[in-house]
């Protein structure tokens, strides 16, 4: 298992919850820890999943939601 971590710029419980719905979809992704006060994200994933597929996920949300979405450095 791999953990990857996203910058997030989620304002409330429901921008954390639309972030674990979308990205629990995604296969492979066993585990999404969301903390809004922080703005980050920790997905728990199978190595077969990309980054690159969950920010792109992500993206989609963000251009729907103007929040800020980064994977983190």
């Amino acid at each position: 298992m791999t953990e990857t971590r996203f910058d997030v710029g989620m304002t409330c419980e429901g921008c954390a919850n639309a972030v674990k719905r979308i990205l629990g979809k995604v296969d492979g992704v066993t585990d999404i820890q969301a903390n809004v006060e922080a703005k980050t994200v920790v997905v728990t994933h199978a190595d077969s999943v990309s980054k690159q597929a969950m920010l792109e996920k992500l993206q989609k949300w963000s251009q729907a939601s103007g929040k800020s979405v980064a994977l983190a450095s």
